[in-house]
């Protein structure tokens, strides 16, 4: 199965966060359920393009953070009861962001109706993204 989640090696937040942000998000969505095995180092690595070094960095800030441990010979699991608090970063993750789209589009001087219409066109955009990329 593909990964959940892009990168963006132009974006000012580190590739590893980048990483644990879309792992997290996808445990929030039940993507990786508890129990779950997450994609080893090496798949995600290839996948994304990236040096192991990044991904296990991404995977021991989950471990940090208490979503996921290393479970001997299988490998990093998805710990029970962790969706809400990885739902909940997920959301302070899309905060972060908003907030600094909001900053922008109030110093053009921007009304709330406009950027709401933008955000709007911004997530059928994403959507369609989404779409053509299954």
């Amino acid at each position: 199965m593909p990964l959940p989640f892009l990168i963006n090696p132009l974006a000012a937040i580190p590739i590893f966060r980048q990483i644990a942000t879309g792992l997290s998000v996808a445990i929030g969505r039940g993507t990786y359920a508890a129990g779950d095995l997450l994609p080893s180092v090496r798949q995600m690595a290839e996948e994304l393009g990236v040096n192991p070094n990044t991904v296990h960095k991404a995977i021991q800030t989950l471990e940090q953070e208490g979503l996921v441990e290393a479970e001997r010979g299988r490998g990093m699991v998805v710990l029970s009861g962790t969706r809400p608090q990885a739902r909940a970063s997920g959301d302070e993750v899309v905060l972060g962001h908003l907030s600094e789209a909001a900053l922008v589009a109030q110093s053009a001087g921007m009304s709330d109706e406009r950027f709401n219409q933008l955000v709007v066109r911004a997530r059928r955009a994403a959507a369609q993204r989404e779409g053509a990329s299954s």
